[in-house]
């Protein structure tokens, strides 16, 4: 039996591309932008259970599977002079609805140098839904961290 050691989280990479009407890039796109972010976090989908009480039945109830929820995604990273994550927010809070970005999160495999994932998680018709800059602070020496956060329509994972 082959085993595996676990992978580090710290090595990844986020590409977004212009979203297909069957929601599949498979390679067949170029990215529109790629990320270079410093966290990522909530990819995430819940599925809640159904409980059906059945006549008769004393034991307990039925569980059938339920509608699946997905997480909002929280992307940070630190701030620079790229504004790719306010141009998209701000297109689409200024009523560009419908402009939606699929995205691949691929962890990077740590022992391969020639940029070959392990894993990619897809999300399916990304919409920014927040985008939050650094607070400022004259007698603070850390580096300004912005975010965006995207609630997107599905997961997949490779």
């Amino acid at each position: 039996m082959k085993t595996t050691a676990p992978l580090p989280v710290f090595r990844f990479k986020i590409d977004f591309f212009v979203a297909t009407a069957k929601g599949s890039n498979k390679g067949q796109n170029k990215p529109v932008c790629s990320g270079a972010f410093s966290e990522c976090s909530g990819i995430e989908a819940t599925m809640e259970p159904k409980a059906i009480k059945v006549g008769g039945m004393n034991q307990g109830e039925i569980q059938l599977a339920g509608r699946t929820n997905y997480s909002t995604v929280i992307l940070k990273r630190g701030i620079s002079l790229t504004r790719d994550m306010w141009n998209w927010f701000n297109l689409v809070s200024g009523g560009a609805y419908a402009y939606r970005l699929d995205a691949e999160i691929m962890l990077m495999n740590f022992a391969d140098q020639d940029g070959e994932y392990a894993l990619k998680w897809q999300l399916k018709n990304c919409l920014p839904t927040k985008f939050k800059t650094a607070d400022l602070n004259a007698t603070s020496t850390q580096i300004g961290v912005e975010e965006l956060h995207l609630v997107h329509e599905g997961l997949s994972h490779e």
